[in-house]
């Protein structure tokens, strides 16, 4: 379905990305794993168009789409929900979500559809749906940025730290959550410092160190890894 295959990355002159392959089949979870600043996000604002590399391809459902414009990419079929969310604060729950199928002309004629289907998913958007974006907990806000990125009826959804500075109740309910969409048939590429948690629910999943990937494997048997539980669990 999405395929990197020898992807390098810079940032002026200074390199983000070495050679970086993956694959995501379609109905997976896939996770990348690593410390701040290893590349995660990179990888993901390259799938997304938002960074164009250097060199190397990647294939969508058998287009190349390293060098279109993000709204291509989202028409498409890929979607991301972004780290820090990103939402339009002084606009409704609401507002946010219409706007999330304003530009793809299929998902706009099945705004009402995606609106139940959100509002199914996440019970308290409905209720705060003509509240300002900008006024809900941390954990509304998460909950309506991958609301709004599933309006677009994407085929592959990207997440970019899904439970940073979430209380450990609300990233335990996010990923239930993210678990359902998944077992709905959407496949999701997922990046996440929360290994054990991530890891448990991928059926692969990638280690980046240094814009490198460094191990690869089904997800519960990287859990058990030496390398992952020293470097990532404390153990």
């Amino acid at each position: 379905m999405l395929t990197l295959n020898e992807i390098e990355v810079y940032y002026g002159n200074i390199q983000a990305l070495w050679k970086v392959s993956l694959r995501v089949a379609r109905g997976e979870i896939i996770t990348i794993v690593g410390s701040n600043g290893a590349g995660k996000s990179t990888i993901l604002r390259t799938i997304s168009g938002l960074i164009k590399p250097k060199r190397g391809r990647i294939e969508f459902d058998g287009i190349r789409i390293e060098q279109l414009d993000p709204d291509e990419i989202v028409r498409l079929g890929i979607s991301m929900v972004p780290e820090g969310r990103e939402l339009f604060p002084r606009m409704t729950v609401l507002e946010n979500l219409q706007l999330g199928a304003a530009y793809v002309e299929e998902a706009y004629a099945q705004t009402a559809q995606s609106l139940d289907w959100i509002f199914n998913l996440f019970p308290i958007l409905k209720e705060r749906s003509a509240q300002l974006a900008g006024t809900l907990s941390g954990g509304e806000q998460q909950m309506l940025a991958i609301g709004r990125a599933l309006m677009s009826r994407p085929k592959i959804l990207l997440l970019d730290e899904p439970s940073l500075g979430l209380a450990p109740l609300v990233v335990s309910e996010m990923f239930r959550t993210i678990h359902q969409i998944n077992q709905e048939g959407l496949t999701i590429l997922l990046v996440e410092q929360n290994v054990r948690l991530s890891l448990g629910i991928s059926q692969r999943a990638y280690v980046l160190e240094n814009g490198r990937f460094v191990m690869e494997g089904p997800g519960k048997e990287l859990i058990e890894n030496r390398h992952v539980k020293e470097a990532y669990l404390g153990l």
